[in-house]
């Protein structure tokens, strides 16, 4: 199975309802006048880090890639619970780890540890109370809508690449998670990029029922000569959101399209349809 067939066999088991058909981020869990918002993210040697990364950078990527998730749902962290693979360099990795924990200020819950052969495996529950209800989805996108993107994308790629520029934004992304909670309230839809601009748009329009028409130039990317690749590769960690175009955003954003009714496609780039997720970004299998 790839991803995606993975994910739909998935949704045949007993769901709960706040796993949102597990079309979305994370989990919201309703407790009393609370909402916690849960999500789980792995990171595998060969495919998320080099074999000979720091592991110090890997322990950071870990924690700041599932507090992205928890940044597109406006939450704030509450905790987070590890599950770490024995291996080389794990005092390096407890530096990170503490360096990560400390610096968004996401204490360590509880996990578990294991020793086995082979590419190392990591894995993270994040853990968050959402400052704004209802929670934002990938799902609530409406005809109309201006979107929305917080920063550049295409960092991280020029970083895997070796631009001493950008190599931070690779090793050591930084969770937009102030800009989610001031968004929240304001956005009707509202993801984190991981896997590329182009293919989380796609996903946005397919859960809204709607299409994303995107505006190319408007797109800010960390390189213009390489403006297709910059939308496609993905660990860029800004937030992608939908609102109308009047709503008073609190921060500095830059508006990269429209959401228009459902047409051909749930994505289109300028004047062109994108029918195909598999080649509009990152994906498993």
């Amino acid at each position: 199975m790839n991803e995606a067939e993975f994910i739909t066999a998935l949704r045949l088991l007993p769901l709960h309802p706040g796993a949102r058909a597990l079309a979305d981020d994370c989990a919201v869990l309703t407790i009393g006048g609370e909402a916690l918002v849960i999500t789980h993210d792995m990171m595998a040697e060969g495919t998320h880090f080099r074999p000979d990364a720091d592991m110090a950078d890997v322990a950071w990527k870990l924690v700041a890639s599932n507090l992205s998730d928890l940044a597109a749902k406006g939450a704030e962290p509450v905790g987070v619970l590890l599950g770490h693979m024995l291996g080389r360099d794990d005092a390096r990795f407890l530096v990170g780890l503490h360096e990560a924990l400390a610096a968004f200020v996401a204490p360590l819950l509880g996990g578990d540890t294991v020793a086995a052969q082979g590419a190392r495996s990591f894995g993270l529950t994040a853990i968050g109370r959402a400052t704004c209800q209802p929670v934002p989805s990938r799902s609530g996108a409406r005809p109309g809508d201006s979107i929305y993107l917080t920063g550049p994308v295409g960092r991280a790629m020029l970083g895997f690449a070796g631009d001493a520029e950008h190599l931070a934004a690779f090793n050591r992304p930084q969770p937009r998670l102030a800009e989610g909670r001031a968004l929240a309230p304001h956005v009707n839809a509202m993801m984190d990029v991981s896997d590329g601009l182009l293919l989380d748009s796609w996903r946005m329009g397919e859960a809204s029922s709607v299409t994303f028409a995107l505006e190319p130039n408007a797109i800010p990317v960390a390189d213009t000569a390489q403006r297709d690749a910059c939308m496609r590769w993905g660990d860029d960690y800004e937030l992608l959101f939908t609102a109308p175009p009047a709503a008073p955003l609190p921060c500095a954003v830059h508006r990269i399209g429209t959401v228009t009714a459902r047409g051909a496609a749930p994505l289109m780039l300028g004047d062109a349809p994108l029918t195909d997720p598999a080649s509009l970004g990152y994906q498993h299998g």
